[in-house]
């Protein structure tokens, strides 16, 4: 398949971090785990830097779902949970994504979350729409391939994968779909890439941690606190990766998850990177600065009054 070309100079000026506010939408399997959850909070409560448009519900497989439809579906009833622990006034549209994951590059999901995301980017102009993904890029990349022109009208903020030099790319969000994950590299949209190992991996927290800043806050900040503290059973000398908060983190201050432009690596079946110097450009984080993250997301969900609902 073709995709559109994108010159030099349009390309470097997407992978630019954004001046001013941005418009997004936030694709999650929010239930794989309990880091989604916090950053769909923290997206939501950094308006108006972040404008959140649509959460769009990602597929995943694992021990809590039975495939990945369920994986969805769970993702979207989770998402709505969240949202009822949120003041109306942050609330936005939840749609459902794929129920599977690509088979090949001839048969994308057609989801309500797919197609929205293309009204969206075709309905951007001078500034792209963000897409923020913390899942199996599934969604996005069915996206890509139902309508390619999208690829001139959006820019890709996904945590997934390694560091370019990591001995293997064996990482959940992008071994669930290797053929959606392989696309979104080779088919030249402009993507900032938040690798898990060694990057995201810094933003761990504590249950004592929650337990001073988020409990007895604000509702969402109790819910946060309960599914931390629920995930597992002995918290004694333990943290917990909250990798996903870091994707967000670089629109709300690009400081915060420093980044350089490289080339965009090859990706094996075997979940390996190869480096081809003649390839299109991207952007990849190389670090995360864990305190200023941790703490603008605290202060946000502290000022946050509750949803709101008797």
């Amino acid at each position: 398949m073709r995709f559109p070309e994108m010159n030099d100079e349009l390309r470097l000026r997407r992978l630019q971090p954004p001046a001013g506010n941005v418009r997004m939408v936030l694709d999650t399997d929010t239930y794989n785990e309990i880091d989604d959850q916090f950053a769909v909070t923290y997206a939501l409560l950094s308006s108006p830097k972040l404008q959140v448009e649509a959460i769009y519900a990602a597929p995943f497989w694992n021990n809590r779902s039975s495939g990945p439809a369920d994986g969805m579906r769970k993702s979207h009833e989770e998402i709505l949970r969240l949202l009822g622990r949120l003041d109306r006034s942050v609330r936005c549209p939840v749609l459902e994504g794929s129920e599977g994951f690509l088979p090949d590059l001839d048969s994308p999901f057609s989801s309500k979350a797919a197609l929205d995301l293309i009204d969206r980017a075709m309905a951007s102009k001078a500034e792209p729409l963000y897409v923020v993904a913390i899942g199996a890029i599934t969604n996005v990349s069915s996206a890509i391939l139902i309508e390619p022109k999208i690829i001139q009208r959006i820019v890709v903020v996904w945590l997934g994968g390694h560091a370019h030099y990591w001995a293997h790319t064996r990482e959940f969000n992008l071994k669930q779909d290797i053929t959606a994950s392989r696309l979104l590299l080779d088919c030249g949209v402009p993507l900032i890439q938040i690798p898990c190992l060694p990057v995201a991996s810094h933003l761990l927290t504590s249950l004592h941690e929650l337990e001073a800043n988020l409990k007895g806050k604000s509702e969402v900040g109790d819910y946060l606190y309960k599914i931390f503290s629920d995930y597992a059973e002995d918290h004694f000398g333990r943290a917990k990766e909250i990798w996903d908060i870091s994707a967000v983190a670089w629109l709300i201050d690009p400081q915060w998850v420093p980044t350089v432009v490289t080339h965009s690596p090859l990706l094996s079946d075997q979940c390996t990177w190869s480096a081809d110097n003649s390839r299109h450009l991207m952007r990849c984080a190389v670090f995360v600065h864990r305190n200023p993250i941790f703490r603008d997301l605290f202060l946000k969900i502290q000022a946050h009054e509750g949803a709101l609902v008797k």
